[in-house]
């Protein structure tokens, strides 16, 4: 089996930083090659250099953007937000700028999911005394007759 990581001392000059192919790149974040083609179309993914041919490589912080990237997708955030937190940083090139927009944006999810779980709850209590009097109609019907209405 080929190694995931292989070491590039051409791409790098001599800076020995290890670089990982599309493949070795979507095998490491457990992602597909398609998902870090399209992370690159919008902006939220660098390649580290373009080989002869078209070939991308990509550097350990590929990797670290990717299990980001992961990260905040598990925790409900959308690629538009993970976009705007890329922007900031960007912009203003301070991680703790970036931070803060983060946890703005958790704080805001945060808030949803406890609504969500509000109206969920409520829900539950409707469709539990709902099914209650459909089976007290149920057990008010004779078996081998049946009301209408």
């Amino acid at each position: 089996m080929v190694a995931a990581r292989r070491r590039d001392t051409n791409a790098e000059a001599g800076s020995g930083r290890e670089l990982f192919s599309v493949g070795d790149l979507a095998r490491q974040a457990q992602v597909s090659p398609r998902t870090i083609r399209y992370y690159e179309e919008v902006g939220l993914l660098k390649t580290a250099r373009r080989y002869a041919g078209g070939r991308r490589a990509f550097d350990g912080d590929a990797l670290q953007r990717l299990r980001f990237i992961g990260r905040l997708k598990r925790l409900g955030l959308t690629l538009k937000e993970i976009g705007h937190l890329n922007e900031v940083f960007a912009v203003q090139h301070s991680t703790g700028d970036m931070l803060s927009a983060l946890d703005g944006l958790l704080e805001r999810h945060l808030a949803s999911i406890t609504e969500t779980v509000k109206e969920l709850t409520a829900l539950r209590a409707d469709i539990g005394a709902y099914q209650g009097h459909v089976r007290e109609r149920m057990q008010r019907l004779t078996p081998g007759r049946r009301s209408s209405g």
